[in-house]
């Protein structure tokens, strides 16, 4: 299996771009992973909202492939605590999966036709972050989960 961290905006801030690399390596020690940031598209400061919305989600259902499983992270999707991340990753494993691509979403949030294909949609909190950190956020805590289904000691409970 392997992980896809997809976000719609522009390249990794110098302050969560250590970060995010830190994490991305160590989650390869388990599963290949890879991050993809998605241009935001030409002009978009003179589209509407729904409009920009609109043309970002027509290119991300460009690129997604039928099999891949897609994560999207939006404010209203499911809370998962670490160890329930775990077991989703694990179940994923199972169903043997290729792919599970982690979506962040533009500034504007996720088309309904993306959230319409998406197999889940996972809230990491109800607060609202930064796309920049959200990128930190997330890598961190797959690298979490993985951890978790070793066994190993970096998550304490």
């Amino acid at each position: 299996m392997k992980f896809q961290f997809w976000s719609v905006g522009k390249a990794h801030e110098s302050y969560v771009k250590e970060g995010v690399e830190l994490f991305t390596k160590r989650l390869t020690n388990y599963f290949p992973a890879q991050w993809t940031i998605l241009p935001v598209p030409k002009n978009a400061g003179m589209l509407s909202e729904a409009d920009l919305k609109l043309r970002e989600g027509e290119m991300i259902l460009g690129f997604l492939k039928k099999e891949d499983f897609l994560v999207v992270l939006d404010e209203r999707g499911k809370t998962l605590n670490s160890v329930q991340l775990a077991q989703f990753i694990q179940q994923r494993g199972n169903e043997s999966r290729k792919s599970v691509v982690f979506l962040i979403g533009g500034a504007f949030g996720i088309s309904k036709e993306v959230m319409a294909r998406a197999d889940f949609s996972w809230s990491l909190s109800p607060l609202v972050f930064p796309h920049q950190l959200v990128r930190l956020i997330l890598a961190e805590q797959v690298y979490r989960a993985c951890t978790i289904l070793r066994n190993e000691k970096y998550h304490h409970t």
